[in-house]
């Protein structure tokens, strides 16, 4: 696939999920810890699954608004490499956690239009990378993984940005070639794009977004 664009595949829930993000060239994984989710993991399913990794893909533990009791024991059980923030964590928290785990943490920020985009600045002085997503429509359950995209066009003037990031939302294989040309992004994440029900991984559609970001 294709050096310049990394892939991270979100919300994986079984092994053959992982073995297909993998074959399709995913450099990240995501396992998501929030109840809320159908792609929400119990600590035990990710230990199992994250010896199913590859070397070399990241392992990504996506949590939100977690307390400290939680995490001590995610990352005492499970072999994560970083942290994604997905709540409403102040740039404090983030701090914190990045300081107390020592792993890279990455936060995701909600976009709806320009006036979000000041907490960019903000957070790129304690996150290692930045996830820019749709914001969730109000009154929503789930912070992302809700298959919405954003004005991609807010991103055009991303040069001063200080830490790496990733797009995220409502990316699919027709899309990304568009959103990757309007943004700059070398990184997209993606989820519920994936699957052919809420938290259930299509390998098909795993293989076509794969094959769409190799043939940028």
């Amino acid at each position: 696939m294709s050096t310049d664009i990394r892939i991270k595949m979100c919300g994986l829930r079984t092994a053959e999920d992982v073995a297909a993000a993998a074959q399709a060239g995913a450099g990240y994984v995501g396992f998501v810890f929030f109840e809320k989710s159908p792609r929400n993991v119990t600590i035990d399913e990710a230990a199992a699954l994250a010896v199913e990794v590859p070397m070399g893909i990241v392992k990504v533990a996506l949590v939100v608004n977690a307390d400290d009791a939680f995490l001590d024991d995610l990352l005492d059980r499970v072999a994560i490499d970083m942290v994604q923030m997905h709540g409403s964590e102040t740039p404090e928290r983030v701090a914190d956690v990045r300081a107390r785990y020592g792993l890279p943490v990455m936060k995701a920020i909600g976009v709806a239009d320009a006036g979000d985009l000041t907490k960019i600045d903000v957070y790129s002085e304690v996150a290692d990378q930045l996830l820019i997503d749709a914001k969730p429509p109000k009154g929503g359950d789930l912070p992302g993984g809700n298959g919405l995209s954003f004005d991609w066009r807010l991103l055009a003037d991303r040069k001063y940005w200080t830490k790496p990031w990733m797009l995220a939302g409502g990316l699919t294989p027709d899309n990304v070639g568009e959103a990757v040309r309007l943004t700059g992004a070398r990184q997209v994440d993606l989820s519920s794009s994936l699957e052919s029900s809420p938290g259930v991984k299509d390998p098909a559609k795993i293989a076509a977004f794969g094959q769409a970001v190799a043939d940028l």
